[in-house]
């Protein structure tokens, strides 16, 4: 293979390499379906979803005695702790993690997601020491990428399955809205826009280039009017309800010609005296 050929090889290794990175980012990093073994289509796709969130952090404290802060990265390092999608820590700066990214699960629906952290430290005296789980439901907010990040509750009193609770809003879960334009409505669009375009262009061209004033500034005036008039001409020619070029309406004649009596009188001149 010649060097231009390895060269050009070697760049479309790259591109492909950058372009599946690309398209992968950072939710790539979260492992789905760890207890089955194969991830599903559909949650991956889901996931890539949320994307737009991979490039930022969350925090949200606590009011209450304990006074607990709690950092949340999806798909990545929360407080900088490896493999930790959230992260909780006390006043004393004591970090526990309470999910991991490592195995996530998620479902959701039209405007809805919830992510599932599993497999974060064990309980001390709590749920039968089991390991931490947190769940964090992502709801529908077109005004913000991430925003509104809070704990809502700490579930630990029951035996088995404990679990964190939090919400955040974002537009990357809100479903996409369908344009509701038909084809006449974007027929009539584009007519319109023609139209204005026509009248405001010809206007401008007439005005400036031709130096017309008053009416001879519309664009094609004369052919307008001759329009006007042909389609008043059409009009007649169809809705008229007589023949333009009627007969006189017919009379009787008289039985005797008129003025008779004087003709009469007209010859009398005539015979011998």
């Amino acid at each position: 293979m010649s060097v231009i050929g390895q060269l050009t090889w070697s760049a479309l290794v790259l591109l492909f390499v950058a372009e599946w990175g690309r398209c992968q980012g950072q939710t790539g990093n979260c492992k789905l379906a760890i207890d089955q073994g194969k991830e599903s289509e559909s949650e991956r796709k889901l996931l890539s979803k949320l994307e737009p969130l991979a490039s930022l952090s969350f925090s949200a404290d606590t009011q209450d005695d304990d006074s607990f802060k709690y950092y949340f990265s999806v798909c990545g390092n929360a407080a900088n702790t490896s493999n930790a999608g959230l992260v909780q820590i006390n006043k004393s700066g004591i970090k526990t993690i309470i999910g991991r990214y490592t195995d996530t699960q998620i479902f959701g629906g039209s405007d809805w997601v919830i992510l599932v952290y599993k497999n974060g430290s064990k309980y001390d005296n709590h749920c039968n020491n089991e390991t931490r789980k947190s769940m964090v439901m992502i709801s529908c907010n077109r005004n913000t990428i991430g925003d509104g990040f809070a704990v809502i509750d700490e579930e630990r009193t029951k035996p088995t399955d404990c679990f964190y609770l939090f919400e955040l809003d974002s537009s990357t879960v809100c479903p996409v809205i369908t344009s509701k334009l038909n084809a006449g409505s974007i027929l009539l669009i584009v007519f319109f826009s023609c139209l204005t375009l026509y009248i405001v262009g010809g206007f401008l061209y007439q005005r400036l280039v031709v130096g017309a004033k008053g009416m001879e500034q519309f664009p094609n005036y004369s052919f307008w009017q001759d329009l006007g008039n042909l389609t008043a001409d059409g009009c007649d020619f169809i809705c008229r309800s007589r023949a333009r070029n009627a007969s006189p309406t017919y009379r009787g004649v008289p039985s005797e010609p008129l003025g008779g009596e004087e003709t009469e009188e007209r010859d009398d001149h005539l015979l011998p005296m």
